[in-house]
């Protein structure tokens, strides 16, 4: 993905015949996504027209007529630009801006890299790789895993 995009959510799939689909959302709530007219998913430029909130979030787009060519979306990351975000306060970050970060302990040890954050609705957590491929998932809170300058200060115990 370019790093000039931030993923609000991705295409689960089709809901119903009209051409909506089902969301799975990365943002903290469905006004992240509403105040966003124009998104993108994958390649097309897409126009946002409705959204209403259910077990997994419905969306309509405008040049989304029918279920095959909700359906032919799935999958698709709906992003919007950096640039149309609201800035961010201190202590606040984009998921996206955390992939990639190296990990390391208090001592300055590289432990890995963050190769993904989830939100299973308890926290963010981050996806540890190893140097060893292995991954782990951590908890990303103050005393275990932190953002510092640029990297992730973790506490190795929580590496399974």
């Amino acid at each position: 993905m370019d790093r000039d995009q931030v993923a609000l959510a991705a295409i689960a799939g089709a809901h119903g015949v009209g051409g909506e689909v089902r969301l799975k959302l990365f943002a903290q709530d469905l006004d992240s996504l509403r105040r966003h007219k124009q998104v993108r998913a994958g390649e097309r430029c897409l126009t946002l027209t409705a959204l209403r909130d259910a077990k997994q979030p419905i969306a309509r787009f405008a040049e989304i007529a029918d279920r095959s060519a909700a359906e032919a979306l799935r999958g698709q990351l709906v992003t919007v630009a950096r640039a149309a975000l609201p800035p961010l306060e201190a202590g606040e970050y984009y998921h996206a801006d955390l992939i990639g970060l190296p990990c390391e302990d208090t001592a300055g040890t590289p432990l890995g890299r963050v190769a993904a954050v989830e939100n299973f609705g308890a926290g963010d957590l981050i996806e540890v790789e190893r140097p060893d491929g292995r991954r782990s998932l951590v908890p990303f809170r103050a005393g275990i895993a932190e953002l510092r300058d640029g990297r992730i200060v973790l506490d190795p115990v929580f590496l399974a």
